[in-house]
């Protein structure tokens, strides 16, 4: 893996930042967004050298921001100054229009993320599907490659497919060049088959989740487990991820440890939260998501940061107590009905048309 402190070649030809500023945390539903701080925010990180920003056609609102950031950088900067940036969004079907989509909708969702980026064509976009049980995704997926070949798309990433599905897909000729997935200290699933299969592919990994939510930071550190409502279902979410890793005494052991090797670094909690997922084998990149631009320094801090054997040692003898991974990467969110599946929203595209 060709890999700078801070940059990296994703494919051939195809270099990114090694942090990606996230855009979930300013979609609809998490309250209201300055737009102008927002924009600022933006390049503010995209001069600090996190030139590569991931959003989603169902993170409402985000697109267009991202879209309103380039024409305001560039009136500003010259029509040359956004040549480092990439921006990776995402197809996500609405779970109810699986059995029905068509190559002309695929198409239409493609051209309306170009309209609100501002774009001629898609950096990356990385393709989600809800359900295997409606068997239409190499159909779906041959016709985002058609669009790639016709020049909308760039390259093509997955998010949150199992290994057996990335494989099927890749085997059938889709060129996936990565594959988003949640990644944390908590939650290890990508590691026992997705991280083998990159390695054997050469994909890459793209990481969300590295600090859960916020569970890992110095905010949780002492706390009793929680008993009332958590105050967001990012935070629900997380805390079933705690209750598999192995309870909320060991995840106070793991904050005890991470503490340590962070005062030790002259670092917060989750600037070695998100470095440790960054130095795991075939990951490319973790994705940074905030709501405000307070965070920028211990961002940097994290492509600084290096977690030598000591560090990696101890936080191992932590990890060694923890349930083993349940299932593959999404496996147990794919459960409609399960306690994952139900924090889940599986219909979102109709609110950002």
């Amino acid at each position: 893996m060709t890999e700078s402190r801070r940059r990296i070649e994703l494919a051939p030809g195809y270099s990114i930042s090694r942090l990606l500023k996230g855009g979930w945390q300013l979609a609809g539903g998490h309250g209201d967004v300055d737009r102008a701080s927002a924009i600022a925010d933006m390049a503010a990180y995209y001069d600090a050298g996190i030139t590569t920003f991931d959003c989603a056609d169902i993170y409402t609102g985000v697109e267009e921001l991202i879209g309103d950031f380039r024409a305001d950088y560039r009136a500003r900067n010259g029509q040359g100054s956004l040549s480092r940036l990439r921006v990776h969004t995402k197809f996500v079907p609405d779970l109810a229009l699986l059995p029905a989509i068509d190559r002309r909708q695929v198409e239409e969702t493609i051209d309306r993320s170009l309209r609100r980026l501002r774009m001629e064509r898609l950096d990356l976009v990385q393709f989600h599907w809800w359900d295997y049980r409606v068997p239409r995704y190499l159909e779906v997926a041959h016709w985002l490659t058609e669009l790639q070949r016709a020049g909308k798309i760039d390259r093509l990433g997955g998010t949150n497919f199992d290994t057996a599905h990335t494989c099927e897909l890749v085997e059938a000729g889709v060129p996936l060049v990565s594959m988003q997935v949640q990644y944390s200290l908590l939650d290890q699933r990508p590691l026992p088959l997705m991280t083998p299969f990159c390695a054997r592919s050469g994909m890459k990994l793209l990481c969300y989740g590295s600090v859960a939510g916020g569970f890992l930071s110095e905010r949780w550190l002492g706390v009793g487990e929680p008993k009332e409502a958590l105050e967001n279902r990012s935070l629900v979410k997380y805390k079933l991820i705690i209750d598999d890793f192995g309870g909320w005494d060991l995840f106070q052991q793991l904050l005890t440890q991470l503490r340590k090797i962070a005062l030790r670094h002259g670092v917060s909690i989750p600037t070695v939260a998100m470095r440790w997922v960054l130095q795991q084998p075939m990951v490319a990149a973790v994705i940074v998501g905030v709501r405000r631009g307070d965070h920028l320094a211990d961002h940097l801090k994290v492509l600084d940061l290096q977690l030598d054997a000591d560090d990696l040692s101890a936080l191992d003898a932590v990890l060694s107590q923890r349930k083993p991974p349940t299932g593959d990467v999404y496996a147990v969110e794919r459960d409609v009905e399960g306690r994952h599946g139900s924090v889940m929203k599986y219909d979102l595209n109709d609110a950002g048309r």
